[in-house]
Order: C-alpha cells, then structure tokens, then sequence
C-alpha cells in the first residue's frame, strides 16, 4: 500500500542530522506494516498531481499555524477536500489534525489553556493512551462528519474519526522523548512557560504507546472501503 506523505513542516535543523526529519519519523513509526511511502514537501509548494497519486494520505506536524497566511495552506486545504470527496483516506497529526479540520469546515485557533508539551495521556474510548504533545493551537470547533475519539482535561478534540475517510490525531506518536528535549532546546525558549518545560522534563523516560498508535493508523489505512459517492 503506497502511503503519500505530506510534509507539512520540518524539524529543527540542528536536530535532523540525528534524530531525522518529519517524514523519517513516520516511516519508522509504521516500519514493517507493508507501506511503501513518498514524500512530498507541500510547505516548500511540493505537491501531488492528484489525491489517486496514493492509496492513502498522511500530514505531518508544522510550527505553522493553520490559519495563518502561508502559500502552501490554501492548496494543502484544496487538496485534503479533493482526497476527502474521493474518498482516499487522510491521517492528519497535529497540524496535520488542525488543517483537515479546517479544510472540512471546522476551527482551529490558539487555545487560550496554552501548551501542551510532552507526556500527556488521553481516553481514547475509555483506552488510556500515553502520548508525546508539542502544541498550543487546537480544534474548538468540529466540521461536520467530525466525532470525538479521543480528549482529555487540556484537549476536547484530541483525536477524531470522519466515518472511513479521515482519522486525525493531536498528539505525536512520532516524537520521542529526545525530540521533545530537542524542541524545548531549540523552540521553546521564550514561547513556552518555563513551569511547563520543567514540567514535561520531570515525565521524560515515561513509557509511550506509540505503537498502539501505530496499530490504529494502520488499521485505518488497511479498513476496506467502498468509493464514495462523487468519487472520480
């Protein structure tokens, strides 16, 4: 199955060389699942001919906000519609999450709460899931075929299900624990409080379930599906 990544944003530079950037990250988190996968840099205007380019469709993370004026945003949004109509399946994390919503018709904004910033657990379904975060913007308001899957205290929309078509996710399953100490290192300075740095270091070494992540967006790829209705 040929899974097309769309890079939505690039890890720090200082930490590619060791730690990788976005789309090694996802090509690691679902290594021997039978995925085959090509990139394409949409924030660099690097983009597919079309939403049948691959069998399925994953947005990675950005420090971009999705409602923010960028080149890439309104084509990304054309595009995610145009794979959603086709029903092509979509697997949205963090940006990823916020940019499908927002191209479906939902809201995403920088939750006065603010950050969410490393080890979080989250009620998928009455399953305790224990993830990576890195973001202070959030979904508050759904696009319609939108439902709540996953939320905790801090995240209402944490992670959501469109039917067959689309599931998104706020959280990382793709950061490790050293990428987030990366990002507080080169990203955090300033812009993230000091209590919640301190915070999310005092939980590095806490066990992650990113392989039962890893398990959902495969299951969700490999899901049989009938073509949509207006499918071309």
């Amino acid at each position: 199955m040929r899974i097309g990544i769309l890079q939505c944003g690039q890890s720090p530079a200082p930490l590619k060389d060791s730690l990788g950037d976005y789309p090694d990250m996802f090509v690691q988190l679902l290594a021997g699942r039978g995925f085959d996968f090509t990139t394409w840099h949409v924030e660099a205007m690097d983009f597919p001919a079309g939403p049948d380019d691959a069998d399925g469709w994953l947005l990675t993370g950005s420090r971009h906000g999705a409602y923010e004026d960028h080149a890439f945003i309104p084509p990304l949004e054309d595009f995610i519609r145009r794979a959603y109509g086709a029903g092509v399946p979509l697997v949205g994390i963090c940006f990823g999450h916020q940019i499908i919503a927002q191209a479906l018709g939902g809201r995403v904004m920088k939750y006065p709460g603010g950050w969410a910033v490393g080890t979080q657990d989250y009620d998928f379904d009455g399953e305790t899931v224990t993830l990576n975060a890195w973001h202070q913007d959030q979904v508050v308001d759904l696009p319609p075929g939108a439902r709540v899957v996953a939320r905790n205290a801090h995240c209402e929309a944490a992670a959501l299900a469109y039917d067959d078509r689309a599931f998104t996710v706020q959280a990382h399953p793709e950061f490790s624990d050293a990428f987030i100490r990366g990002l507080m290192e080169t990203r955090a300075k300033g812009v993230v409080p000091d209590d919640l740095l301190q915070q999310a270091e005092g939980l590095m070494g806490r066990p992650k379930d990113s392989h039962i992540m890893a398990d959902r967006i495969e299951a969700f790829f490999k899901a049989p599906r009938a073509l949509q209705e207006g499918a071309a």
